[in-house]
């Protein structure tokens, strides 16, 4: 004899669901998202080029200066900091933790046009400046245009030519 059962597509998703919550509790995500004290951030970061320089200003607001870390090796540009929680209080205090504390790390790959012996970094009001000079033989290069048709370039040549081979 053959049992008829009702198909209730919407079983499987509040299963789903349960799980998400085990997971969730489990691994104490909800803390970790309210806690002002933990967590990892990618301050936000303004990348420019003249035919002089590449220009990186990133955004590092309430961290020290001595709390930054530059770096170049390999063509690879590495800058790490941390912001520290500023003085100490109690959590139930916060009513909304909205700016990001602890440790970040950027990276960026370097174009083999920047000159890495000659980087240079500076500090002013929350703004990391970091100044990538090009190369002298990356930088644009201007050439004259002389003004004038074929004929004049040929009879200079002709004539650069005649004396010299006279004399």
């Amino acid at each position: 004899m053959t049992v008829l059962t009702r198909f209730e597509p919407f079983r499987e998703i509040s299963a789903l669901d349960r799980m998400n919550r085990l997971f969730r509790a489990s691994f104490h995500e909800a803390d970790r998202d309210n806690s002002p004290t933990s967590s990892t951030f990618a301050p936000a970061v303004d990348v420019y080029e003249d035919e002089h320089t590449v220009t990186l200003k990133i955004e590092v607001a309430g961290i020290d200066e001595k709390d930054i870390d530059v770096r170049v090796e390999n063509n690879t540009l590495t800058v790490h900091g941390e912001r520290k929680i500023e003085k100490e209080e109690k959590e139930e205090n916060y009513r909304r933790v909205e700016r990001q504390y602890g440790s970040f790390t950027r990276t960026f790959t370097l174009p083999t046009t920047v000159d890495t012996e000659s980087v240079s970094a500076t500090y002013d009001k929350g703004v990391l400046k970091i100044a990538l000079p090009k190369k002298a033989e990356a930088k644009p290069k201007q050439i004259k245009v002389n003004a004038g048709s074929e004929k004049s370039i040929e009879s200079n040549t002709t004539e650069a030519k005649g004396p010299s081979k006279a004399a």
